[in-house]
């Protein structure tokens, strides 16, 4: 049985259409370690990440050589007495459900450092709904749960070149001055930067 604490409501996506993605060359201690830095970064109330054994280190991040037969990955944390959690399985691969997660967070963390009002928290995706809610439509999923060669519209082994193509054209139909929205934009952004990582 996982020990994998995956949130409530959040789908899991199926083993079939998990896929590995060729452009992460980072090690899983490596990105670990990364991961670690971004939450001290945010500096948060209390955080914790869940995989599917107990091969852990104390708060939960895999240490470098576990290989759970469930790849997912959750990170949890609480921050002014609100829950998070963001979650991905769309990797086969341990290390790279745990990539996409620091990516995810990098970016929306440093969203929060611009200079642009919003009408709510960059992480208001992740925040959870309160223990006494039932689970449903109150759950937000991360934009991690899709690999970013499928928001792109590029095959797993896209070239570099390929990948700029692909983003420039998803740019035109996301744009919010073409009738996008800010968060599709968001996502095809942060696609493009995963899949040109390292």
């Amino acid at each position: 049985m996982s020990r994998l604490d995956w949130p409530a409501g959040f789908e899991r996506t199926p083993e079939s259409e998990r896929e590995r993605n060729r452009s992460f060359e980072a090690t899983l201690g490596s990105t670990t370690s990364e991961l670690e830095t971004e939450m001290d970064r945010m500096g948060v109330d209390h955080w914790r990440a869940s995989i599917g054994n107990a091969h852990t280190k104390s708060n939960g991040l895999p240490l470098h050589n576990a290989n759970p037969d469930d790849p997912g990955f959750v990170l949890r944390w609480t921050d002014d007495e609100e829950q998070f959690a963001v979650a991905c399985d769309a990797s086969p691969k341990l290390r790279d459900n745990v990539r996409y997660v620091l990516k995810w967070v990098n970016e929306t963390r440093m969203r929060s450092q611009r200079p642009v009002k919003t009408g709510d928290s960059e992480f208001a995706a992740a925040r959870l709904p309160p223990g006494d809610e039932p689970h449903g439509d109150a759950v937000a999923t991360s934009s991690v749960a899709e690999p970013a060669y499928k928001v792109l519209g590029v095959t797993s082994d896209a070239s570099e070149g390929e990948i700029r193509v692909a983003y420039r054209e998803r740019l035109m139909e996301v744009h919010p001055d073409h009738g996008g929205s800010e968060e599709e934009l968001s996502r095809v952004r942060e696609a493009k930067e995963v899949m040109l990582d390292e």
